[in-house]
């Protein structure tokens, strides 16, 4: 499979860890919750070389789109630290504390 379109996630955050199967078929990821997150892709390939970067690779810009907002709903970044998932390029502007 040609992969023609990519979309590149980072995981931020002590101990948030994400990795795949061989085939790039099921995602999982450990994202500070009680359980790991599977996510069955389907006509995406997924690849985690590293346990922080994701990418995500495809025919269909849409379905590559699609799949990396899902992975990213999981564990949105919060606005005061900036933990979570984020897109590669994405800024995350953050919130000022309590003074």
């Amino acid at each position: 499979m040609e992969a023609k379109f990519f979309c590149f996630l980072e995981i931020i955050g002590v101990g948030y860890k994400a990795s795949t199967n061989a085939q790039g078929s099921i995602s999982y990821s450990k994202l500070g919750f009680s359980h790991e997150i599977r996510l069955q892709v389907t006509s995406v390939r997924v690849f985690c070389s590293k346990p922080t970067p994701i990418c995500c690779t495809g025919m269909d810009h849409q379905k590559v789109t699609q799949f990396a907002a899902i992975v990213k709903s999981c564990k949105p970044p919060e606005v005061y630290k900036g933990r979570g998932i984020q897109y590669r390029n994405e800024i995350i502007h953050k919130k000022q504390g309590k003074k």
